[in-house]
Formats: structure tokens, C-alpha cells, sequence
């Protein structure tokens, strides 16, 4: 029988990300890692390696300043995770840039230009639906 579902790397997963994000607010005084939102983090299945996703606003070269202040403020994240949870191994913690957000809204803006279009074209779906 398959298993299905949650698996325990996505729940470690999960408590990581709430984690991670609360140690980069409330305890890092770095002001290069300020205005950082931690978005995801995947897992490897054997719990050794998590993959943290952020998101910055601003220019490459502020991007370049706030993963280097990510990657000088790891050995502190990683210790404080290893005192707010209880696992066997402590993961390593390696920063990683998201691109799903600009991805996202790349999408949605298509979305939209293909809507005003369709409505130049003739009128929305519900105008020919409704006579």
C-alpha cells in the first residue's frame, strides 16, 4: 500500500519555514536581511539539507547584499532551530532565491492583457452568453 499525503519531510518542512521566518524578524540585527520574506522550504527526504526560499525587494545589487548576510546569519538560524526543535539531525540551511512570485505575476498580467483583449475583440463571454 502507497502512502499518501503528508509526508513527515513536509511537516518538518512547514515548521522550518515558521521558524526560519520568525528567527530573520525577531532575532537577526543584520539590516541586510531585513526586508527578507522566507516563501518555502523543500527538504531533502533523509532531513539533511533544507532548501530555504526567499523573496527581497529591490535591485540585484541589494539582492546580492541580503543573500550575503543570509548566508554570514546560517550558522546562527541553524543553531537556533536546533534549540526550538527536537530532531535527531539539525538540517543545514541553505538561502535560495524564489522566483515564483515574479513567475506569478508575470502569469497574472498575461491573464489580464488576454481579458482586455477578448473584451476588445467582441464583448466578454457573459455579453454573448446573455442574448
Amino acid at each position: 500500500m502507497a502512502k499518501t499525503g503528508y509526508h513527515r519531510a513536509d511537516r518538518v518542512a512547514d515548521q522550518i519555514r515558521m521558524e526560519v521566518a520568525d528567527i530573520l524578524m525577531r532575532k537577526i540585527k543584520d539590516p541586510r536581511v531585513q526586508s527578507v520574506t522566507v516563501t518555502d522550504v523543500k527538504l531533502t527526504s533523509d532531513l539533511r539539507i533544507a532548501r530555504v526560499f526567499v523573496t527581497t525587494m529591490g535591485t540585484e545589487e541589494e539582492e546580492r547584499n541580503v543573500f550575503a548576510g543570509l548566508e554570514q546569519a546560517s550558522g546562527f538560524v541553524r543553531g537556533e532551530l536546533g534549540r526550538r526543535l527536537s530532531l535527531r539531525y539539525l538540517p543545514e540551511i541553505v538561502f535560495a532565491k524564489d522566483v515564483s512570485g515574479p513567475r506569478g505575476d508575470r502569469v497574472l498580467k498575461l491573464l489580464d492583457e488576454l481579458h482586455v483583449t477578448t473584451e476588445a475583440e467582441g464583448g466578454s463571454s457573459e455579453e454573448k452568453t446573455s442574448s
